[in-house]
């Protein structure tokens, strides 16, 4: 039982290998993100505006 739907699974992933590379940036401050949690919300949020199925933000 998947937690969240493929495309989010596969924003997700994208963005943890964008953050492997050193290419991904935060958001106001575009600094590059070090951390695997930070990449996680970051493809979680993206795919939230995308319409993916993803739980609300607690």
């Amino acid at each position: 039982m998947a937690k969240y739907s493929k495309k989010a699974q596969e924003k997700v992933a994208e963005n943890i290998k964008e953050m492997k590379e050193g290419k991904l940036k935060s958001g106001r401050s575009r600094k590059p993100v070090k951390s695997k949690k930070q990449a996680i919300a970051i493809g979680l949020s993206e795919a939230r505006k995308e319409g993916a199925k993803v739980p609300k933000k607690k």
